[in-house]
């Protein structure tokens, strides 16, 4: 088959129309914040061999990446020739898909008559999956919740009513983990009926020469910008909090011609508490890292994951033996692309990010008392300045998860958000500056005690700017008691208690001193900047109302 580039631009942009249908039926029907509003999911379509084609255009590179690789794993589980039309696979394996078990991937095997053209796949994150909830306090992922092995939750169109009374027993909200299972089925079902329209209206018997074609440009496309940069290994290390002592992730990025390797030797050691992060998750987002600053416009498919490859020690925190704990394992797996920006500021500065907030920090809420109840919601702080711009503030990179509503929270739940804004001064100084953190003051009206877990970091270790950037403020966690705990075990806290977090913000990018006056000028009159720290960081004098007091600096 021969595809000019008009028609090729053509069946890739409906390609993709198609999986953003997909998505959007997902989130559409989807019965929790967490998917419907804050799009912690992944979508995608896949050709007949399970190679991954094309992505919707929402969802989050932990989701996406790894549901690329879970799909070897489900036809190893279930060969093609097993497949029949009305047929739905499920599992939540960590270590086969995005690394914890509140995260539910089905696949969806697409027929033209009785033959297989594709798959449509996606992930989600379940409100819960049972065990002690979502936070590092397991020692083993026994205790995390309900695992799933690879299997049918539909056969031939008939559903496992078996495995969904199994799910519904096991979990604190049988109705929204349930419904949110069915909003997959359902979106991956939108998927393959408009991909059997598409066939039919391009005449195109399956997706297999338009596959080869959208992947071998992609290949080499990811291959010539790769080849663009000097061979050699680049090195950095950075440190999170952890929770009895700091973890540290060292990675090593080496180029050879058109192929990367990023390696990630002497990483920590796994730990005996749910952060570690299964080999899958890290190469996510290890790839995602690398796609962002060497090949932003290549699509992300199988082909552009071929020139790249990922390793870690087995046995380390980033590819930890089963069954070592893993529920919270985003707050070490979304440091991973500063650590590869930082060992690719070496050679291309002008195209990473300074170190941002980092992990999204997900609160879970759990009631104790008569009133019992789940809830789980986001908040992102401010992410590292860019090479040419300011970072941006309250924004969740490298995750792109959305924060739901103040509104919705309250409308869902029994929290009442008594403040939310933004942290002033949080942003690390720079020519340009860090993203601002969030401060966000939460209350249970329910009258009774109540657990919460946050899996926040950057409290001991901020985020560092590059080039002459000043870091960022950490983060904290504080109740009304006048505590400040590790909010990453589940807390029991008094009826009455409020808590709040706040959020870290991210680094700068080269000399603060280098700042245009006049963009400090409008960060103090915005807020986002006091006249303090104006002239302690930017030598500019500026009043409160943002007028420069030295104008000829």
């Amino acid at each position: 088959m021969s595809i000019d580039l008009a028609t090729l631009e053509i069946l890739w942009s409906r390609l993709i129309t198609v999986t953003n249908e997909q998505a959007a039926a997902l989130q559409r029907t989807s019965f929790t914040p967490i998917v419907r509003e804050s799009g912690d999911l992944s979508a995608a379509v896949f050709d007949a061999e399970g190679r991954m084609l094309a992505q919707a255009v929402t969802g989050t590179p932990g989701h996406i990446n790894s549901l690329a690789t879970s799909m070897h794993h489900f036809l190893a589980e279930f060969p093609p020739e097993r497949l029949r039309p009305g047929d739905v696979l499920i599992t939540n394996d960590p270590w086969k898909t995005s690394g914890q078990l509140n995260d539910l991937s089905v696949v969806t095997p697409v027929f033209r008559g009785s033959r297989l053209v594709g798959f449509f796949g996606n992930t989600c994150h379940a409100m819960d999956i049972g065990g002690r909830g979502l936070s590092a306090d397991a020692g083993e992922v026994y205790e995390e919740g309900l695992a799933i092995p690879m299997t049918k939750l539909f056969d031939q169109g008939k559903p496992n009513d078996q495995l969904l009374r199994i799910v519904a027993a096991n979990v604190r909200a049988p109705f929204e983990v349930l419904g949110d299972i069915h909003a997959q089925v359902a979106g991956n079902q939108v998927g393959a009926d408009r991909l059997l329209e598409y066939l039919e209206d391009f005449e195109l018997e399956d997706l297999s020469d338009l596959g080869a074609e959208i992947l071998e440009r992609s290949e080499t496309a990811t291959r010539q910008a790769i080849a663009a940069l000097p061979d050699g290994d680049y090195r950095h290390t950075i440190q999170t909090d952890g929770l009895d002592e700091p973890v540290t992730i060292a990675c090593q990025v080496g180029v050879r011609g058109d192929r990367v390797t990023v390696d990630y030797a002497g990483s920590s050691p796994q730990v005996a508490r749910g952060m570690n992060v299964v080999l899958n998750y890290t190469a996510a987002y290890t790839s995602y890292a690398l796609k962002c600053a060497i090949c932003p416009e290549v699509p992300h498919n199988d082909g552009s994951f071929r020139p790249v490859t990922t390793t870690a020690p087995e046995g380390s925190i980033l590819n930890p033996r089963f069954p070592a704990a893993v529920a919270a394992r985003h707050i070490v797996g979304h440091f991973l692309p500063h650590a590869v920006f930082g060992a690719l500021s070496q050679v291309i500065p002008e195209r990473v990010l300074a170190e941002g907030a980092g992990n999204i920090w997900l609160t879970t809420v759990r009631g104790q008392g008569a009133d019992r109840f789940i809830t789980v919601f986001f908040a992102a702080g401010g992410t590292g300045a860019r090479p040419t711009k300011d970072g941006l503030s309250a924004t969740s990179f490298p995750s792109g998860i959305a924060t739901a509503p103040v509104e919705l929270i309250e409308t869902t739940s029994p929290l009442v958000v008594r403040s939310k804004e933004l942290r002033t001064d949080s942003g690390g100084p720079g020519r340009f500056r860090g993203g601002l953190g969030q401060r966000i003051e939460v209350e249970v009206r329910t009258g009774e005690p109540y657990l919460v877990s946050s899996l926040a970091d950057r409290m001991r270790f901020r985020a560092e700017g590059y080039l002459g950037g000043g870091p960022g403020a950490p983060g904290a966690f504080r109740t009304s008691l006048g505590t400040r705990p590790n909010p990453k075990l589940s807390l029991p806290l008094p009826a009455g208690t409020r808590f709040t977090l706040e959020l870290p913000g991210g680094g700068g990018f080269y000399d603060p001193r280098t700042r245009d006056p006049e963009a400090v000028a409008r960060d103090v009159a915005e807020g986002l900047v006091s006249p303090k720290a104006a002239e302690r960081d930017y030598g500019v004098r500026v009043t409160r109302s943002g007028r420069l007091v030295d104008p000829g600096r």
